[in-house]
């Protein structure tokens, strides 16, 4: 049975005591010390998301850059695509001169061998007729 004497009045002042000693070394302390890792956690989480949104926007910017940089590849490449293809067309059309006045010449120079041609086949062709006529009626013919 708990009877109410000196000695509960003794346990309840060591109680105060001890609940003070303790609240002073370690629960305070504890305390402290967990508010402190707290405050490093909420540090290091503002950290961490200022930390994300400067990535993010060097991502953008980097994005951006790549972006500007393809395109005026594209432009540069669409250009020196034009200026091939007027160059291509410039050489075309001077091969193509090249040939015709080549061509014009070689035609020039066959004209010129065949009206030749055909003056040598047509003396021969007289020489030969009057030879074939000379045969053919046993005599010369003047």
């Amino acid at each position: 049975m708990i009877s109410i004497d000196w000695t509960l009045i003794l346990q309840f002042f060591n109680f105060l005591v001890l609940l003070f000693f303790l609240n002073k070394l370690l629960y305070r302390p504890l305390l402290e010390i967990m508010a402190k890792r707290r405050e490093k956690i909420s540090a290091g989480q503002e950290q961490a998301r200022a930390l994300e949104a400067e990535i993010e926007a060097k991502m953008q910017s980097y994005q951006q850059q790549l972006n500007a940089a393809k395109a005026e590849a594209a432009q540069e490449r669409a250009e020196l695509r034009k200026a091939a293809q007027q160059q291509e067309a410039e050489i075309t059309g001077e091969a193509q001169q090249k040939a015709a006045q080549r061509v014009k010449g070689i035609r020039e120079q066959v004209e010129k061998e065949a009206a030749e041609a055909r003056e040598i086949l047509k003396k021969e062709a007289t020489a030969l007729a009057a030879q074939i006529a000379t045969k053919v009626l046993g005599r010369k013919l003047a």
